[in-house]
């Protein structure tokens, strides 16, 4: 993961070459990414992924390492979904491909979220690869996705192009491709613009009930 300072606003790119899966070793660069970023007081963030792929969700090389390995990714996953959620400083999501699984719920977590054109999926697979949606991720779908979309997305498991996901709610807006580090850095200056203290605190209080319930899922995920 590449950690770029930009005046005030840092860029968090993602690119294994792959599919960019959310594993430990992710897990542990964008905590670093986000615990920097804090460090040097930066006015907001970009998360990006390489061309063609913003992320494809969890690694489930994991999983085949035995019940434990993957449960304790999927927890470190969620624990990361609420701190991006409520992260104090603005979070610019730049997805430059497929948004997958858990790769959806991260764009999802974040304040603005920009898209490429292109021949992209982005979806939540869970019910058609036969897993239940934890509460946690129930909560973030629904403070996201259009109520007009929400049976498709959480429950048919629909995929959309980049458009289309702009009307469901996955993201915000879309530009081309060629356009979108630029929209993103326009974007993140604009958002870093705003007095900090008083976007941290409204964006507590806002999600306050949302937040409240992804927390309680985490601390319940695993138990019998």
């Amino acid at each position: 993961m590449n950690y770029d300072l930009n005046g005030n606003i840092v860029t968090l790119t993602f690119d294994d070459g792959k599919a960019n899966a959310v594993g430990p070793e992710f897990l542990d660069n964008i905590n670093a990414g986000l615990d920097r970023a804090q460090e040097e007081q930066a006015g907001a963030v970009i998360l990006r992924g390489r061309e063609g792929m913003f992320s494809g969700g969890f690694d489930l090389g994991e999983f085949k390492k035995g019940p434990e390995p993957g449960m304790a990714m999927v927890k470190r996953g969620f624990e990361l979904l609420v701190r991006l959620y409520s992260f104090p400083l603005p979070l610019v999501a730049a997805s430059t491909g497929h948004g997958i699984a858990m790769g959806a719920f991260i764009i999802m977590a974040c304040d603005k979220r920009i898209g490429s054109r292109g021949a992209f999926k982005m979806s939540l697979p869970e019910t058609a690869i036969g897993m239940e949606l934890p509460p946690i991720l129930v909560e973030l779908t629904a403070s996201r996705i259009s109520r007009r979309h929400m049976t498709r997305v959480a429950l048919l498991s629909e995929v959309y192009n980049p458009e289309q996901a702009v009307d469901a709610g996955f993201i915000d807006e879309v530009v081309d491709a060629d356009d979108l580090g630029a929209r993103s850095m326009a974007v993140a200056e604009q958002l870093a613009q705003l007095p900090q203290a008083q976007f941290a605190a409204n964006k507590l209080s806002v999600r306050a009930a949302t937040l409240q319930a992804m927390r309680d899922s985490v601390e319940q995920f695993g138990k019998a």
